[in-house]
């Protein structure tokens, strides 16, 4: 079941999150300070950097074949929505927090590292799907 779930998040991200990436945005009043407004999906954008640095550790801890695709994948996200230096460093600094917040909870692949990628594969195509509706053609 578990190589399905995964196919499936892959797949999900893989097709569903560059379109909703990819969208012309409409354009918004420039901020007066000159910083630049988050996008409206900013926040399921940053949560789902986070799971990506979850599962890039978990995968990597339990030695999975394919650990390295998250890792992928978030550069991929990074070349797509990090047209300025400030929000790359938001994503990234997201997809970091939960690499680390994972790294200093689990120290060898138990059976509760596995059972939390799980949730994260499931939280990842949720947030996926929810992009693609919300912010996708």
């Amino acid at each position: 079941m578990r190589p399905a779930i995964l196919a499936a998040c892959l797949a999900a991200a893989a097709a569903l999150a560059p379109a909703a990436l990819a969208q012309p945005r409409p354009p918004a009043e420039a901020p007066e300070s000159g910083v630049e407004a988050p996008p409206p999906y900013e926040a399921d954008m940053q949560r789902l950097a986070r799971v990506l640095g979850v599962l890039t550790f978990i995968d990597g801890l339990c030695e999975e074949a394919d650990a390295q695709q998250w890792r992928e994948r978030m550069a991929d996200l990074l070349d797509a929505e990090g047209a300025s230096p400030q929000r790359r460093e938001r994503l990234a600094g997201a997809y970091n927090r939960g690499y680390r917040s994972y790294a200093l909870t689990y120290r060898r692949c138990t059976d509760a590292a596995r059972a939390a990628r799980a949730l994260h594969v499931a939280e990842g195509q949720r947030l996926t799907r929810t992009l693609a509706t919300r912010f996708g053609q």
